[in-house]
């Protein structure tokens, strides 16, 4: 009788990584999740402690191979795979002696907004898009990489290499640095058509592909392990390391939205909206990303940088009484928020909220954007201020939408995942104002478990990505209430137009921000 098969899918994420072991079926087995911090002690600062992340890597690993053994005599040898999600953008200087020079550098990191305007508007950054795909923004490893040349002279001269997060942890596993197309094509310097670094985008930077890690497909594997380290993770020495792809583009492999005119809806610290094509394309207004998942399927979209994030500022800034009152009676925090939104009616008594605390990315790609609350009057209160926040982030994922029907036509159905989706009451408000019905998959573990079947996809155990669709489970399934729909549709327009009259009074305040 052949033993059931297991396969874990690990997500570096930018607040935590988890390890979530699934059955050869899709089913979560065990999981495990380690936070870190988000350095953010100077202004526009995002930076993380590569090491960290690191041994949050091994300990996820550790502790879902460890308790699928308890909970379900899991052994060693019926792991078959380990696949990779990460998140994107990530810059880490390496010296000659591969130690780091710099933390890892995030994508919310906005010190190279500068160098972002001036490529944009002085170095032909539209053209450089148009190949690479990634919109010019401080969030790019480009950008970075012409901030520190400039900016941090010192360090630029002294790196030996360049490297993202993923690519630090699977060097310190395996010793060799590679990165996945799908990690690459979110740098600003991997060219779309060639699959390799763009020689004009690293010419300008002034580095050469010497001082990149070497580009792979998404299935490449690993082998290797030392013994040691297998028996630290709870695997065997042959065990493959599938390198995987960006959190991104799994994610929507990981709710099944692959298919044409399909697009998946994500909020986690951050937030996305994503569909898939067969080839790579571009935005020739530049409002879109086009990331690789495999050679066959390529991720348009844009992301926003106030998702999840937003919330936990309204729960450490606005509702601290609350919050701790339900830590106290054993309740989540942040059900006692839903619970306070949910007194107030759709649209907040006309109380508009731009999300922009972190500066912004699409549709406006301005990292000087600037978080507002618009209508304040004397009949809002605190209720009124936290559905505004939670409408606001929909708001502004409902704003990527016209960009994207332009690239591929009208949405057929939308899929939502990410920590948000765990909120009925923030899935109804999606719902209502995208006037969509809007399907939420039980399993939130959307970019783990896209990891894991990309995994078996390059092992060859399916032969189509289409083979998702008999793991995701079981859904929610929220339709639009007309009256809401009504109400969002009269408020959308004052909404959309706020940030375009408000575009040099963000830069103005940003630099007064930058400067006290």
């Amino acid at each position: 009788m052949q033993s059931q098969e297991y396969m874990l899918g690990v997500d570096i994420g930018t607040t935590s990584t988890k390890a979530v072991m699934f059955s050869a079926a899709g089913k979560v087995v065990t999981q495990h999740t380690v936070e870190y911090p988000l350095l953010c002690t100077a202004t526009d600062m995002a930076e993380q402690d590569p090491e960290q992340i690191y041994t949050a890597v091994l300990t996820t690993i550790r502790q879902a191979t460890a308790q699928a053994h308890t909970l379900e005599n899991v052994r060693a040898e019926q792991v078959i795979l380990v696949s990779f999600s990460a998140a994107m953008h990530s810059v880490i200087a390496i010296d000659a002696q591969h130690q780091p020079l710099t933390n890892s550098i995030t994508w919310a990191d906005n010190r190279a907004s500068a160098w972002a305007n001036k490529i944009r508007d002085e170095m032909d950054g539209h053209a450089i898009y148009l190949r690479t795909g990634t919109p010019i923004h401080p969030m790019s490893p480009l950008c970075k990489l012409m901030w520190l040349r400039h900016d941090h002279a010192d360090i630029f001269s002294r790196s030996a290499r360049f490297v993202g997060i993923k690519e630090y942890v699977l060097h310190r596993l395996f010793g060799e640095w590679l990165v996945d197309h799908s990690i690459a094509s979110a740098t600003g310097m991997f060219n779309l058509q060639n699959l390799a670094w763009d020689d004009a985008a690293l010419a300008m930077i002034g580095i050469t592909p010497t001082q990149l890690s070497q580009p792979v497909p998404t299935t490449h594997q690993l082998h290797g392990l030392t013994p040691g380290m297998a028996q630290q993770l709870g695997l065997l020495p042959d065990t493959p390391f599938v390198i995987g792809a960006n959190d991104g583009v799994l994610s929507n492999l990981g709710v099944n939205a692959i298919a044409p005119g399909q697009v998946a809806v994500t909020i986690g610290t951050s937030g996305a909206m994503r569909t898939v094509i067969d080839q790579p394309k571009t935005d020739p207004a530049g409002r879109t990303f086009c990331y690789a998942l495999t050679e066959k399927h390529w991720v348009v979209g844009g992301p926003i940088n106030n998702g999840g994030s937003i919330l936990r500022w309204v729960r450490d800034e606005l509702a601290t009484a609350e919050t701790s009152a339900a830590k106290q009676r054993g309740d989540d925090p942040y059900d006692a928020l839903m619970a306070i939104a949910a007194n107030v009616s759709a649209g907040s008594g006309g109380l508009l909220f731009h999300p922009y605390l972190a500066g912004e990315r699409a549709p406006l790609w301005n990292a000087d954007a600037r978080g507002s609350y618009f209508g304040l009057a004397l009949h809002h209160g605190k209720p009124h201020m936290i559905r505004a926040a939670l409408e606001g982030v929909i708001f502004s994922l409902y704003s990527i939408l016209p960009a994207l029907e332009d690239m591929i036509g009208t949405t057929e159905r939308m899929m939502a995942t990410g920590g948000f989706a765990r909120s009925p009451l923030w899935r109804q408000m999606m719902a209502d104002i995208f006037n969509c019905e809007v399907v939420v998959p039980e399993s939130v573990e959307s970019s783990c478990l896209g990891a894991a079947v990309l995994g078996l996809y390059a092992l060859g155990r399916i032969t189509s990505l289409d083979a998702i669709a008999q793991m995701v489970g079981s859904s929610h399934q929220h339709k639009p209430n007309p009256e809401n729909v009504a109400i969002y549709k009269r408020l959308w327009p004052i909404y959309a137009a706020i940030p375009q009259q408000l575009e040099q009074q963000y830069h103005a305040l940003a630099e007064f921000q930058r400067h006290t």
